[in-house]
Parts: C-alpha cells; sequence; structure tokens
C-alpha cells in the first residue's frame, strides 16, 4: 500500500468524506442569497451602471471623450485591454498545464479560475471594439476590402485584427474546458434538488447537465475530452499573449521595438493571473466557510508561482534597460531615460515596487503563509502590473521623435468609467456564478479523498 509522506500537508482538511463535499459545495447554491452576498452584488451593478454612462457616452459622442491626443492614440484603452488579457491567462494555467503534470492542487481552485479568466476576456475584448468608435461600422473597416474597389493589397486595416484570432479562440477553448467541467457538477445538483422537490432546480440544472448519468463510460469520455483541451489550451497560454505583445513588438517606436516582449509579456500575464485568483479565492473562502477545501497550502503554492514569476518579470526589466544602454541608439536610450526620470517617473517607479519587491515578501514561509498578507500582496501585484501595462504604452508614445509633437496625456471621467465598467461587469459576472454554479470541483476534489494517503492523513 501506497502511503504519503506525513510531512506533506492534505490538500483537503477537516476529515471530510464523500457526502460532506456534496453537501458543503452545493449548500451555497441551494440556499437562499446572503445579505451580505446582495450588499456585493449591489455595490458591483452600481459600478456597472456607472461606467455604462461612461460607454454610452463614448459610443455616442466618439472616442474624443477619453483623453487621448495626436501623440497619444493609445492610452487607458490599450492598457486595460492588455491588462485584462493577461488576468485571463491564469485560469487556463491552472486548469490545463498542471492538469497536463497531475497536479493534485489545482483540483480546489481551478473552477474559479476558469470562470475569472472567461470574465476577463470578456472584459479584455470590449476595450479594441469600443477603441474603434463607430462600432456599428467597425468591422467594415476592419476586414479587407476586396479587389472590386481597384488594384488594393488585400489586407486587414488594423494589426489588432491578430488579438481578436487569437482571443476568440482562447475564450472559445476557455468555456468549453470550464463548462465540460461543470457538467458532472451540474448532475449532482440535478439529483439533490430532485430529491428535495425542487422541480424548477432540476429542471434548470437538468438542462445544464446534458443527462449526465455518471456511467463508467461518461467518466471516460469526460477524461479524454479533458486531457484534448488541456492538450489545446496549453499551447494558447503562451500564444496569446505572445500575440499581444507583437502589438508593440512590431513597430520601431523606442520602448516597444524589442524581442523580449513576447516571453515578458506571457511572464507578466501569468503574474498578474495568479494574483488576482487569490484576491478572489480568499474572499470565496471565507464568504462561502470553504477553508478546509482552499487551504493554507494551496495559496502557499500560487505564492511560489508568483514568486518565479515576479522574478522573471523584474529579469525583464533589468534586461530592457540593460539593452537600451548596450544599443547605443539615441532614441532607446532616451526613451528609457525618460521612463525613469521623465513626467511619469512616478509610474514606472511604482510599476517597480509592486511587481519586483512585494513579491519577494514571499520568500519568508510566515508572510507566505499569512492570509492577509497575501491578499494585500496580490492586490499590490495587479496595480504594479496595470501600471507596466501603462508605462509601455503611455510613456513610450507621449515623447515623439519631433519636440514638437510632444504630449502629455491626461484621462478623462471617460476613461475611468470604461475602467469601472470592466470591473463592475466582472465582479457582477463571478459573484452570480459564485451564487448559482458549484465554486469548487466537487468531482475532482472527491478524487483526493478516494486516494490513500489522504485518507490516512484525515483519519490520524
Amino acid at each position: 500500500m501506497h502511503v504519503e509522506s506525513k510531512i506533506r500537508k492534505p490538500l483537503i482538511t477537516g476529515g471530510k468524506t464523500l457526502r460532506d463535499v456534496s453537501n458543503d459545495i452545493s449548500v451555497r447554491v441551494e440556499e437562499k442569497p446572503s445579505l451580505s452576498w446582495l450588499a456585493a452584488l449591489g455595490v458591483s451593478l452600481l459600478t456597472l451602471g456607472v461606467g455604462a454612462y461612461a460607454v454610452y457616452r463614448t459610443l455616442w459622442d466618439g472616442i474624443g471623450m477619453w483623453g487621448l491626443n495626436k501623440t497619444v492614440g493609445w492610452a487607458w484603452d490599450i492598457t486595460n485591454f492588455v491588462w485584462w488579457v493577461g488576468i485571463g491567462h491564469a485560469g487556463t494555467l491552472i486548469s490545463a498545464i498542471l492538469l497536463l503534470f497531475r497536479q493534485r492542487w489545482r483540483m480546489s481552485i481551478n473552477r474559479a479560475a476558469e470562470a475569472m479568466t472567461i470574465f476577463a476576456v470578456i472584459c479584455a475584448a470590449m476595450f479594441p471594439l469600443l477603441h474603434m468608435g463607430r462600432l456599428w461600422l467597425g468591422f467594415m473597416w476592419a476586414l479587407p476590402l476586396p479587389n472590386t474597389y481597384g488594384s488594393l493589397w488585400v489586407n486587414f486595416a488594423s494589426p489588432l485584427l491578430w488579438d481578436v484570432f487569437a482571443i476568440s479562440t482562447y475564450f472559445s477553448v476557455s468555456l468549453v474546458f470550464w463548462y465540460i467541467g461543470l457538467i458532472p457538477d451540474f448532475a449532482t445538483i440535478r439529483d439533490r434538488a430532485k430529491n428535495a422537490g425542487r422541480k424548477i432546480s432540476a429542471f434548470v440544472y437538468g438542462a445544464l447537465s446534458f443527462g449526465w448519468d455518471g456511467a463508467a463510460k461518461t467518466w471516460s469520455r469526460y477524461e479524454t475530452v479533458s486531457l484534448v483541451l488541456a492538450g489545446l489550451a496549453t499551447p494558447l497560454v503562451l500564444s496569446v499573449h505572445t500575440i499581444v505583445s507583437m502589438d508593440f513588438a512590431t513597430s520601431v517606436i523606442p520602448g516597444w521595438h524589442t524581442t523580449i516582449f513576447p516571453p515578458y509579456f506571457v511572464a507578466g500575464a501569468i503574474f498578474s493571473g495568479f494574483a488576482m485568483v487569490l484576491t478572489l479565492l480568499i474572499i470565496t473562502r471565507k464568504v462561502y466557510n470553504l477553508e478546509d477545501y482552499i487551504t493554507i497550502k494551496h495559496l502557499e503554492l500560487m505564492n511560489i508561482v508568483i514568486i518565479v514569476t515576479g522574478s522573471i518579470v523584474g529579469i525583464a526589466y533589468l534586461t530592457e534597460l540593460f539593452m537600451a544602454w548596450y544599443s547605443g541608439v539615441e532614441y532607446e536610450q532616451y526613451a528609457f531615460y525618460n521612463r525613469v526620470t521623465g513626467p511619469y517617473w512616478w509610474a514606472y517607479w511604482s510599476m517597480m515596487t509592486c511587481n519586483v519587491i512585494s513579491p519577494q515578501l514571499f520568500w519568508f514561509k510566515k508572510i507566505r503563509t499569512n492570509i492577509a498578507a497575501t491578499f494585500i500582496i496580490s492586490i499590490i501585484v495587479n496595480i504594479g502590473m496595470w501600471f507596466e501595462r501603462f508605462v509601455i504604452i503611455v510613456t513610450s508614445l507621449h515623447r515623439d521623435y519631433l519636440p514638437s509633437s510632444w504630449a502629455m496625456f491626461y484621462p478623462t471621467f471617460y476613461d475611468v468609467g470604461m475602467y469601472l465598467f470592466s470591473f463592475g461587469f466582472f465582479f457582477t459576472a463571478y459573484l452570480l456564478f459564485s451564487k448559482y454554479f458549484p465554486v469548487i470541483n466537487m468531482a475532482e476534489v472527491k478524487s483526493i479523498l478516494k486516494s490513500t494517503g489522504e485518507k490516512i492523513k484525515t483519519t490520524k
């Protein structure tokens, strides 16, 4: 008989049985919404409403409502776009790559991370669409013109179209992956609703479960599909943010024209994504009393990933500075000198402090296993990653080759309102998901309890 080391902490605490798992997670779906949940939903909807006004004014009056000018044509819109895409990376990484490597610690957190991915990608997709201005005409101008109009190169009008293909593929695979993982849990809630005589719930979750019967053949197909989708999603984790980074890297603007962008952006995306997962999970485990399923062990392992990716991001920042100095190119050197000491110096040093210094605190086990410290640092990291996108975009644009083209960017209410709209949508969607869908994968968590090592640790 195989017995795990006693040194290794159990992934599920509290001596839970299979029945306890079903009951603890399903009851959150079955019971009435709590006052705290309703209050949080109210705040999210209020934020969404304020942001919706900014979206309406932007669509009606155009992107001239933003603080853009002739020099700075990309600012908060593309900053927010890249930031939200980055946040969406952790979900698929936790689900796909860790599934292929058979890491069991992912099983309690993958559901919430996948949902976060779906909502973050929707938030990201909103910004390029609104940036097109007259959205209802945008598709006409973005698509290549046929040669009936004369001797034209059949080409797409914007490099952001690469992102459309990448993100739509990423979104489709992530959505299917997420939903297939939900089907066995929907069937569990359906059966519980039938036994309790709740006909409407039984009908709704029965429809969502697609007639899941729990047979051995059904489970075999479920596992096969999960592995196939994980294999498809794994390269997408690397490719999506690589394509986003090429929007910048293929230009000749100093500060953008660098080959380090693809790996640097991918590492930063995983970095910010894990930080957002931590932020959401710490709140979720507390509100829904899931401390036995999302343990300190899970938080510690995610903090270790943040240490690694944060260190890679820090090396990338220093590499950028070194390459600018080593290149001997006057314009490249000035671009980075201006970032560090120019009018936006506060954004650069905020980025360095939040992204490079703060994650290094996780080297200390006391901080790494402290929930309050983890929560604060996860928020700091996401603030820092937003500043990183802002620094890359705005500080590279606001000083052109001609001093006559130098300009500053100042955000307007509508820039901020668009950002609030994305937050309002994200948290509204996550709150609805956490209430009406099982927030932890019951089927996979049960497989942990069935293992010999976990049984021994929980019974002793």
